[in-house]
This record gives structure tokens, C-alpha cells and sequence, in this order.
């Protein structure tokens, strides 16, 4: 079984050698330990240092395009090098590596699809009452839109087996923790959590300048991917709650009209018949969403099947070789450089 530990990274060089040095050489279970870096855009010699440390797999962007699609473009990479398990980690020492030990073994017993590391939050030293308010906060919106019982919706520690590395596709710009929770709730994968350890960082966040901006985007995110994949739910049930608020002012009209005094009250009437239709063009909305997210689930089931057919036909170039490869415990390629 192939493990690939994938390592976004964005001006890292300072940091992504002790992050290398922590990672497991070997783990129950798993033959091959593989690294892969992503280098987001860095204007610093950070795939230079991979490569100085014997990094086999590296993916770099020629400028900067975030962490969603340095996450996706580490996906896609790992899955066309033959993972069967990826874990991805931050390269700033947040996360412990050798935590990546426990963090894989519900995914190597069958027991999970994708395995979040929890930082447990409510208790964390390095975090500050604000941020751990705001982590619970939001794990619980993300727990509620993704159907899952994850408790730390935006840890960026994770494993995943590789079916639900294929089924999987961020959509998003910003951050895929919070979309990728939302898709496998939708997509019915197990989903569990492990405790992990956690280090202090010292410099700031690259994903987000401030917390007020980090809300708006992770708020947008979130709304985003539950009416992506609920959109009848979303759009219809605006489309009822205006149908409601709209027959209150014509009832108001009738009430009065009954009273005989119906022509003074024109105007609840005007408003009540716009919030109607306003409600009525909604809920034709969700259906047309509806049928739009049906078709998206058809794109992604024959994606499903075509990226299935693509390791397919590779194994078949390949033949017996891989077989030998994998026949073979490995040690994790990375050497001290003096």
C-alpha cells in the first residue's frame, strides 16, 4: 500500500526542512512512504530545498493560485503517482508528523473514507479564546451543512483513501477544508476524526490577512458548497418563506376589504402579490438547480469512472512491475543535508 504525504507550500524554505525531518519513515500497514510538495507560486528556493532533502514528487505553480488549488493539484498528482492513501499536512510545523501514523490507520483497517485530524480546539493552548469561540463556531455550522460529526471542520491535517481522493473535487477558491467536509457528507463517505498534537506557530497566516476577512470567506465558502449541492432545499425554501411573508400583507387587504375599507390599503396588496411571485420565481429556480446539481452528480460519476479507467489502463502498461515495486517495504526518500 502506497501513502504519498502531500505538503502545499507558499515561501517555505525556512521551515519545510524540519517539517521533512518529522514526517514518518515507516507505518504499520503501508509499504511506500512518498512526499509530495506543491509549491504554490514561491518566490523563495522552497523546490530547491525538496529537492536538497530527496523529495520525489514535486508540483509547482508557476504564480500563486491559493490553497484550494494547490490542495487539488496535489490531489490530482498523487493519484496519477498511484496512492492508494494521501495525507495532507501544512509545511509550517503546525501539525505533529508523527501523528500521520495514527491519523492513517482508520483508512488502512476500512474502517473511514477520510480521516480530519482534531486539534482538539476547546482545549488548545496555542489557540486564543477568540479563535477557539470561532473554530467551534464554525465547525458547528460545517457540521450541520455537511451532515458529518466532525468537530474541527477547518484542520488542514487529513487522510483520504484514494476513492474518495477521486470523487472528490474542490470548487472553491479559498479554502478546501470546509467544501471537501460538505462533498463527502453529500456523497455519503465515512467521515471520522483522530486527536492529534499541535505546535505553535509563529508567523501569520498566509490564507487570510485578517479574522473579519477569514468569516466573510470562509462564510461564502461554506454557503456556497450547501447550495451547491442542496439547491432545491436552498432555493425552495427562500421561495416559501416569501410566499409567506407576501400572503400576510394580503390578508391585511382583505381584512380590511371585508371591513369596507379595502381601497386604503391598496398597497399591501401590490406587495403581497410582488412577494408572491418573487416567491413562486424562486422556487422555479431551486427545481431548474435541482436538475442542474442532478446533471453535476452524472459529470462526476462519469469522472469517477473515467479516472477508474485511467488507473485501469495504467496498470495494464505497467504490468508486473508495479506489483514488484509494492512488494518491497520502502523508507521514506529524505536525507540529512549538512
Amino acid at each position: 500500500m502506497r501513502l504519498i504525504i502531500q505538503i502545499p507550500c507558499l515561501n517555505e524554505a525556512d521551515h519545510l526542512p524540519a517539517t521533512l525531518a518529522a514526517l514518518p519513515r515507516q507505518i504499520p500497514g503501508i509499504d511506500t512512504i512518498e512526499v509530495l510538495i506543491i509549491d504554490d507560486g514561491s518566490n523563495d528556493n522552497t523546490s530547491d530545498i525538496a529537492r536538497q532533502w530527496g523529495v520525489r514528487h514535486i508540483v509547482r505553480h508557476r504564480r500563486n493560485r491559493g490553497l484550494a488549488a494547490a490542495f487539488q493539484s496535489g490531489i490530482d498528482r498523487a493519484l496519477a503517482a498511484g496512492a492508494d492513501i494521501i495525507v495532507n499536512t501544512d509545511a509550517d510545523g503546525q501539525y505533529e508528523g508523527g501523528d500521520i501514523i495514527d491519523l492513517v490507520q482508520p483508512v488502512v483497517r476500512g474502517e473511514a473514507d477520510i480521516v480530519i485530524g482534531d486539534r482538539g480546539v476547546a482545549e488548545n493552548i496555542h489557540f486564543g479564546p477568540f479563535k477557539r469561540l470561532l473554530q467551534r463556531v464554525g465547525s458547528g455550522v460545517v457540521r450541520r451543512a455537511s451532515g458529518t460529526t466532525i468537530t474541527d471542520a477547518v484542520s488542514g491535517f487529513r487522510a483520504m483513501s484514494r476513492e474518495a481522493a477521486q470523487r472528490i473535487t474542490i470548487t472553491t477558491e479559498f479554502s478546501y477544508t470546509t467544501d471537501m467536509l460538505i462533498q463527502a457528507g453529500r456523497k455519503r463517505l465515512s467521515v471520522v476524526s483522530v486527536p492529534i498534537r499541535t505546535h505553535r506557530t509563529d508567523r501569520p497566516s498566509r490564507l487570510f490577512k485578517s479574522i473579519p476577512r477569514f468569516i466573510v470567506q470562509t462564510g461564502v465558502t461554506i454557503t456556497r458548497a450547501y447550495t451547491t449541492n442542496n439547491a432545491l432545499r436552498v432555493f425552495v425554501g427562500i421561495g416559501v418563506l416569501l410566499t409567506v411573508v407576501g400572503a400576510l400583507p394580503i390578508a391585511r387587504f382583505l381584512w380590511f376589504y371585508v371591513l369596507g375599507d379595502g381601497e386604503g390599503h391598496i398597497q399591501s396588496l401590490i406587495l403581497g402579490g410582488a412577494l408572491l411571485m418573487m416567491g413562486t420565481l424562486v422556487a422555479v429556480m431551486g427545481i431548474l438547480a435541482d436538475l442542474i446539481a442532478t446533471n453535476r452528480k452524472l459529470l462526476e460519476t462519469t469522472l469517477f469512472k473515467l479516472r477508474k479507467l485511467e488507473e485501469q489502463i495504467e496498470r495494464d502498461r505497467s504490468g508486473h512491475a508495479e506489483d514488484d515495486e509494492s512488494a518491497t517495504a520502502e523508507v521514506l526518500p529524505i536525507r540529512v543535508v549538512e
